[in-house]
């Protein structure tokens, strides 16, 4: 597989930016009404802990394909005291100019699952993919903070992540994977499986990995042309090395799709008592590792300290950001969430900067007011409390 130029897709609206104007909120998380404008300027938000600052991020990363930064249920996020509903609707400069966008669902009724609804302009969408031609919103959280120290689960989901910002089906692909395999691994279970279900089963999975390798693997090569063309000697992100640990993915440099399929389906069928002990399915796209290397001083992300590791993961996310903005024309929305506890103050003035050179629309979010400082004059500033949110002078 060749390596992309990651601005080869850049469209005449590649100094655009995507930016949200208004945000109007309906038994989401802690806000029970919230109706919020916003102007062109960074956004900082900051307030005790538990007063609704990531809830309110979160609720613009719903305006994105998948489950939002949290990975919560359509439930979890509805309000503790309502019916069980929840609404979110935006006013958007998008790409292709002004639009609204809306997401929620209603009361659930009993024994029937909740059923997220979407519009754009009042006309009923498919799905929140529809959305990215709009919209596209990239987000770095807390929760991130061990990505490189955690399991390979933490850092497939992360670049999925990646991969569905840049391909709004990258998700439901996911998706069908993970339905595809459990079915294979019940027909397991069974004393005597129809040979030629269990056989159909393991021709969808196969077709449904390889889709999903693929688009990991050319997620990750542009993210590495990304970072080489903006490598910067002294920037205080280090870059990151990107590869992945998979034998699928490594395939697809030499060889087809179709080949890589059937050679999938024969490990499959030949491993099949194996994985029937085993109780999963034990090769295959569901097991690849996102490897990821300290390219200054070439040690793995692991054992960099805490500071470098920190520094690693924010030098991602802006690449990705980057390469989103080259590969569709528009800056993405871009959450930062307790940015001021992520990083140092010497950082955090080098992150305003990078920010401010990217130009995206950014919203921060942390404790102390303080730690913005670098930013007076040049951002908007709220106040959120458990009365809701308010603007500072």
């Amino acid at each position: 597989m060749s390596r992309p130029n990651p601005s080869s897709n850049a469209g005449p609206r590649l100094n655009a930016r995507a930016a949200i104007r208004r945000l109007q909120l309906s038994n989401f998380r802690s806000y029970r009404k919230l109706d919020l404008r916003i102007a062109e300027a960074p956004v900082v938000l900051t307030g005790p802990n538990g007063a609704g600052k990531t809830n309110f991020l979160e609720a613009i990363s719903f305006l994105a394909p998948g489950r939002g930064l949290r990975r919560a249920t359509l439930e979890e996020v509805a309000h503790s005291e309502g019916d069980g509903s929840w609404a979110i609707a935006a006013e958007v400069e998008g790409a292709a100019g002004p639009v609204q966008l809306g997401t929620g669902i209603d009361p659930p009724l009993e024994g029937a699952a909740s059923v997220r609804r979407f519009r754009i302009d009042q006309e009923k969408a498919a799905s929140a993919a529809a959305f990215a031609e709009h919209l596209r919103v990239v987000w770095l959280v807390p929760e991130m903070d061990g990505l490189f120290l955690g399991p390979a689960g933490d850092r497939r989901r992360f670049l999925d992540r990646l991969a569905l910002t840049i391909d709004a089906e990258h998700a439901s692909r996911v998706s069908a994977l993970e339905r595809a395999l459990r079915s294979r691994n019940r027909l397991l279970e069974e004393a005597a499986p129809d040979p030629r279900w269990l056989e159909a089963v393991e021709h969808e999975v196969a077709e449904l990995a390889v889709a999903v390798a693929a688009a990991r693997a050319e997620c990750v090569a542009r993210l590495r042309a990304e970072i080489a063309a903006a490598h910067d000697p002294v920037s205080l992100f280090p870059d990151a090395e990107l590869s992945l640990e998979g034998w699928m993915e490594s395939s697809l440099r030499e060889s087809s799709a179709i080949e890589i399929e059937d050679r999938y389906r024969q490990i499959l069928r030949a491993g099949r008592d194996r994985d029937r002990a085993a109780g999963r399915t034990l090769d295959g796209p569901h097991r690849t590792d996102l490897v990821v290397i300290h390219a200054g001083k070439r040690i793995p992300a692991a054992r960099a300290s805490t500071g470098e590791r920190k520094a690693l993961l924010v030098g991602l996310v802006l690449a990705h950001a980057r390469l989103v903005a080259a590969m569709h024309g528009f800056q993405p929305v871009i959450l930062l969430d307790d940015v001021s506890a992520f990083l140092d103050e010497t950082r955090r003035a080098a992150l305003f900067a990078v920010l401010e050179g990217i130009g995206a629309q950014v919203f921060m979010t942390g404790v102390d007011a303080s730690a913005f400082a670098a930013l007076a004059g040049r951002a908007e500033r709220f106040r959120v409390s458990a009365d809701g949110i308010v603007p500072l002078a």
